[in-house]
């Protein structure tokens, strides 16, 4: 079944990425345009050509410097994003992802904590 496409760029959507850097700068844009295909959009993770875990209520997300740590450098089927998100944007998705999907961990992740991730 084919779908008619508007010519003009949708607004209620952000932009896809199209090089090697994600453009987006927001933890929503960026879970919504890099982490929801895997983690689902409800959070809860998925199983199929790889395991994904679920983001709700998970404990491992209370130290901050364990999913920018897994961000940065990826873990079995996550692929490594440090090289293509800046350290605003690791901060930012990380912050996002421990202040939804049932998590209340209010300490942000600082640029500095990703900084010190990387060396």
């Amino acid at each position: 079944m084919a779908y008619a496409q508007s010519a003009e760029p949708s607004t209620s959507r952000p932009a896809l990425s199209t090089g090697f850097r994600f453009i987006e700068t927001s933890g929503e844009e960026l879970f919504a345009n890099v982490c929801r295909g895997c983690h689902m959009p409800d959070g809860k993770g998925a199983a199929g050509a790889g395991t994904y875990p679920s983001l709700v209520g998970n404990k491992n997300l209370e130290a901050g410097g364990y999913p920018v740590y897994i961000v940065v450098n990826g873990q079995r089927a996550m692929p490594p994003f440090g090289a293509m998100m800046s350290d605003d944007q690791v901060a930012a998705v990380v912050n996002y992802l421990r202040t939804h999907f049932g998590n209340h961990y209010r300490d942000a992740v600082t640029i500095e904590d990703v900084k010190i991730v990387r060396r």
